[in-house]
């Protein structure tokens, strides 16, 4: 317990109180650390990091990127304790086909078993000395506070952990359903364990709209994950719900970003040092320039070092926050960039569309479209499927899509069908663009 207040009150000093220098500094002296332990305890990093030292953030550009397809081939060499890849990775598909969520690999490790929105398997290991301090920095950086208290949390994801069960804790309560249950019985254990915290992937939140009639428990906040939160869905899931929404950053390679007592997004510069570039391969410095590729190194689990890690999310930074944090502030996740849609011009140019832009184009044509899909393997052709009443008018939203990338100088061929679509069956992530370019 005060090992917990002290892990609390030292990552909310960090956020609140840290001046840039002092950020630089905590940054610079973490990421020296992590590549001298990974050089020292990984085989692999031994050799990739031959010849090469660490003294200052600006020079860390110069050791090379890894990726997930590379962490995985050199998994058994890559992480420090010591645990073959093709062993763990049979462990944790046979834990996921039996439903077995709990417990720690050799009584020392939570495993965590990826497959992403690409298909490829990710494996990651957390210490379970570090998932026991999980309940200080939920606390600290979930964007609950300590006003939430008690908590009573619905966590709704696709598969459980056992980390997630070590957030447990005094006045912290978290019950656990997969995304696959269906809607209603959500909404029946929310009054049974009276929740009054929901935490969900907002494609989950969307089909519980309906159903708030039924809902006779009222929610503290509504934090969402895993997926791009849009301007519309929060308003939206305010509006019904009438609580707070907030959004929190988490990734299988870290916890990204979570939210102020604003409901900014902040990155967590003390728990992973991010490097964002732009289409240029210039490093971003200011706000309000898109990042085309996003370059992490965590900086707290030794186990498995992740060290200049590239992943395919897009950011774009905001101005500095009125809360004080001097913790760089997210304006928008865009999303990935191979959910990228792309369109010839009238010079036969091939351009690219964001995939929040055109989420926001389907969104706001009409109030009937609960849900959609965009699919495209072809440059200029796309096929859009839509959640909506069978006599809703496909030629309203088809003339809003053409007429929005018309005005961009885009040429585009629709198709659009409407039919029910429901969560997916495989626990994967719920994607709204699927692409094959």
């Amino acid at each position: 317990m005060i090992q917990a207040i002290l892990d609390y009150l030292r990552l909310k000093k960090h956020q609140k109180k840290y001046s840039l220098e002092q950020i630089e500094k905590l940054q610079t002296k973490s990421v020296r650390q992590m590549i001298d332990y990974a050089k020292r305890h990984s085989p692999f990093y031994a050799d990739l990091y031959k010849g090469l030292s660490f003294d200052t953030l600006k020079k860390l550009n110069q050791f090379p990127t890894i990726n997930k397809n590379i962490m995985m081939e050199n998994f058994s060499k890559l992480n420090t304790c010591g645990i073959d890849r093709d062993e763990i990775l049979a462990y944790a598909v046979e834990k996921e086909l039996n439903k077995d969520y709990l417990g720690y690999y050799n009584g020392l490790y939570v495993i965590g078993l990826s497959s992403g929105t690409s298909g490829n398997k990710g494996i990651y290991i957390t210490p379970k000395k570090m998932t026991k301090r999980l309940p200080a920095v939920f606390l600290a950086r979930s964007g609950l506070s300590l006003f939430d208290l008690p908590m009573r949390i619905l966590f709704c994801l696709r598969v459980f952990s056992q980390g997630f069960n070590d957030i447990n804790a005094p006045f912290i309560k978290l019950n656990y359903l997969s995304t696959m249950t269906p809607p209603h019985e959500i909404i029946e254990m929310m009054n049974q364990k009276k929740i009054n915290i929901l935490m969900a992937p907002p494609s989950l939140i969307r089909f519980l709209v309906p159903l708030k009639h039924h809902l006779t428990v009222k929610l503290k906040k509504i934090v969402t994950y895993a997926e791009v939160l849009t301007k519309e869905d929060k308003a939206l899931f305010q509006e019904v719900f009438q609580t707070k929404v907030i959004e929190i950053y988490q990734a299988s390679e870290g916890q990204m970003a979570s939210a102020c007592h604003k409901g900014n997004l902040h990155i967590n510069e003390d728990l992973v040092y991010v490097e964002l570039y732009d289409e240029n391969k210039e490093l971003i410095t200011k706000p309000h320039v898109i990042g085309h590729q996003m370059i992490i190194t965590n900086l707290i689990n030794y186990a498995q070092p992740l060290i200049r890690y590239e992943t395919n999310d897009m950011i774009v930074l905001d101005e500095p926050c009125s809360c004080g944090s001097h913790f760089r502030t997210i304006e928008r996740i865009i999303g990935r960039r191979d959910d990228l849609l792309y369109f010839y011009n009238s010079k036969n140019e091939k351009k690219y569309v964001f995939p929040d832009l055109f989420a926001r184009w389907i969104i706001t044509t009409s109030d009937l479209i609960r849900e959609f899909q965009v699919f495209q393997n072809e440059i200029g052709h796309i096929s859009i499927v839509i959640d909506a009443p069978i006599d809703y008018s496909i030629k309203q939203l088809e003339n809003r899509l053409t007429n929005e990338l018309s005005s961009l100088d885009l040429k585009v061929e629709i198709k659009i069908t409407i039919q029910p679509i429901e969560l997916p069956k495989d626990k994967n992530k719920f994607k709204r663009f699927i692409t094959t370019l």
